[in-house]
């Protein structure tokens, strides 16, 4: 059975930096891919990242260069290093794994989140 943890989520102010993790168990990183989500209050969810078979790394317009995605297979973590965050940022922050199929991410599991709240 998979499990997906994650931990990391803070207040912080703007301009500030957060790591969030993604404890995987259960599950290779290996052949599979990854997704970060989030979801802010009153808002739909959004794909923040995705790590594709470990060779394609894409970001939502609105994080590039100041996100990064990782994953550390010897640990089955998960990480989204957030720089420069912006109070538009705040939002619960979800992991997801799951199947990469053709040239698409199938996800399976979800983590139960870790909120993120960035202050002006």
């Amino acid at each position: 059975q998979v499990q997906l943890v994650e931990s990391g989520g803070d207040s912080v102010q703007a301009g500030g930096s957060l790591r969030l993790s993604c404890a995987a168990s259960g599950y290779t990183f290996n052949s599979g891919c990854e997704k970060w989500f989030r979801q802010a209050p009153g808002k739909e969810r959004e794909e923040v990242a995705e790590i594709f078979l470990s060779v394609r790394i894409t970001y939502t317009d609105s994080v590039k260069g100041r996100f990064t995605a990782s994953k550390d297979k010897t640990k089955s973590t998960l990480y989204l290093q957030m720089d420069s965050l912006k109070p538009e940022d705040t939002a619960m922050y979800y992991c997801a794994a799951g199947q990469a199929i053709a040239s698409t991410c199938h996800i399976r599991n979800w983590g139960q989140g870790t909120q993120v709240t960035v202050s002006s």
